[in-house]
C-alpha cells in the first residue's frame, strides 16, 4: 500500500511537471542550443523587439485564441514572414481553410526556414514548428491537411506578419 501511495505521488509530480513546461523564460538564452539556432537571443532581447502577443506566442510558446487572431480569415495574396526576423515562411498560395480558427498552410515557402521538434507540453505529443534560425515557436504541424502534402501547418497569427502582394 505504501509503494502504491509513493507511486501515485511520483506520477502526480511527473504530470504536474509535464503540464508546467510553458513557463515564461526571463533570463539567459532561450533554453535553445545556439549551435542549433544561430540567431537565438535572450528572452529580454525578444521582449524589447516583439509585441506582447508575439512574445507570448514565440518565446513563451503560447497559443492565441482561435477565430480571434489577425490572419485566420485573411484571403489576401501575399507572404507571411516571421514576426521576429522578417524571414519568409508561408505563402497565401498554400493557405487553406482548415476550420480551426488559425491560419493553416499545406507547406512552407522554404522547408529550411523552419524546424519540426517534438512538443510534449500540455499532456499531448505534437510536432512543434519553430523558426530554424531562432528556435522561436510558430505553431504545430499535423498530418490532416490537403494534398499535395497532406500536412496542416497550424500557425499562430501573432508569430507572423503579412506582406500583401503588389
Amino acid at each position: 500500500m505504501r509503494n502504491l501511495r509513493l507511486l501515485s505521488i511520483l506520477f502526480l509530480g511527473l504530470a504536474l511537471n509535464a503540464c508546467g513546461q510553458n513557463k515564461p523564460i526571463d533570463k539567459g538564452t532561450l533554453s535553445r542550443d545556439i549551435k542549433k539556432y544561430p540567431q537565438a537571443k535572450t528572452a529580454a532581447y525578444w521582449k524589447q523587439v516583439l509585441s506582447a502577443q508575439a512574445y507570448d506566442i514565440m518565446v513563451n510558446k503560447g497559443t492565441e485564441t482561435p477565430y480571434k487572431n489577425p490572419f485566420w480569415n485573411n484571403h489576401k495574396k501575399g507572404i507571411y514572414v516571421s514576426a521576429a526576423t522578417g524571414k519568409p515562411l508561408f505563402s497565401s498560395d498554400t493557405k487553406f481553410e482548415s476550420g480551426t480558427g488559425w491560419p493553416s498552410f499545406f507547406k512552407p515557402i522554404d522547408a529550411k526556414a523552419i524546424k519540426i521538434v517534438r512538443d510534449i507540453s500540455g499532456g499531448m505529443v505534437r510536432d512543434e514548428v519553430v523558426e530554424a534560425s531562432t528556435g522561436l515557436h510558430l505553431g504545430h504541424v499535423f498530418d490532416d491537411g490537403p494534398e499535395p502534402t497532406g500536412q496542416r501547418y497550424c500557425m499562430n497569427s501573432y508569430a507572423l506578419k503579412f506582406i500583401p502582394s503588389k
